[in-house]
């Protein structure tokens, strides 16, 4: 696919997925929750309990670790019937606590890009999910240093983009986003008139992924964050 990014001048990145690994603990907690569950349901109806759960509660608690333990502990209240022991729902806490404290993994070739790119663009961290969280991984992640301005959003929509460009006084044509998800990093870009720039990560939260015939939009798909360099 043959793009021009030539008026390009700020470049965004998504963070979780794209800068480092994060889905995959999600999974591997989902694994633990149901394990504890097992004695009351099959894992594939605890599994998608707590997905309904998650998508019920996102307007109250946003993304993140936070709303994801209390989805995980009021599920279990839901499917035991409110018989669950206190012991399970300290063990689902600790589940909660141990991915706030998990150590960040960078994802292949993200310091390198970073690197090289600095000092030819403005860069920029876009994500969303708890403040705090995300605030505490990009100062553990080590990349603070190649950023400009890092702003953790509520959601990732066209008009959440749209006020946050205008605030930082960037020009929507001038501006390119880079992450992991079609349905928040990339299409909300390609329809207010920004680039784009689609790099999946190997596992995708199921609320993040898009129905086939959706996805149409002009961006570019590359298989390697370090694929970037060819092209900027």
């Amino acid at each position: 696919m043959e793009v021009d990014y030539s008026n390009i001048k700020v470049i965004g990145f998504d963070a979780d997925d794209t800068l480092w690994v994060n889905e995959t603990y999600f999974r591997q907690a989902e694994e633990e929750f149901a394990s504890l569950l097992d004695g009351y349901e099959t894992k594939n109806k605890i599994d998608q309990e707590l997905f309904k759960m998650e998508i019920k509660n996102l307007h109250l608690y946003g993304y993140g670790i936070k709303g994801f333990t209390l989805s995980m502990v009021e599920s279990a209240m839901d499917l035991s019937n409110n018989k669950i022991p206190q012991k399970v729902i300290n063990q689902i806490l600790d589940i909660g606590k141990r991915m706030i404290t998990q150590p960040v993994e960078l994802l292949d070739g993200i310091e390198e890009v970073l690197e090289t790119l600095q000092s030819k663009y403005r860069l920029i961290v876009l994500t969303k999910g708890d403040l705090l969280d995300q605030e505490r991984k990009v100062e553990r992640s080590g990349l603070e240093k190649y950023f400009h301005h890092v702003e953790v959003l509520s959601d990732k929509k066209e008009k959440n983009y749209q006020n946050l460009l205008e605030h930082l006084e960037i020009d929507v044509s001038e501006f390119l986003m880079i992450g992991n998800s079609l349905k928040s990093d990339v299409l909300p870009l390609v329809n207010i008139g920004a680039k784009a720039v689609h790099v999946p990560f190997h596992t995708t939260w199921e609320h993040e992924t898009v129905k086939a015939g959706e996805d149409n939009g002009d961006y570019l798909k590359l298989n390697s964050i370090k694929d970037i360099l060819n092209y900027l």
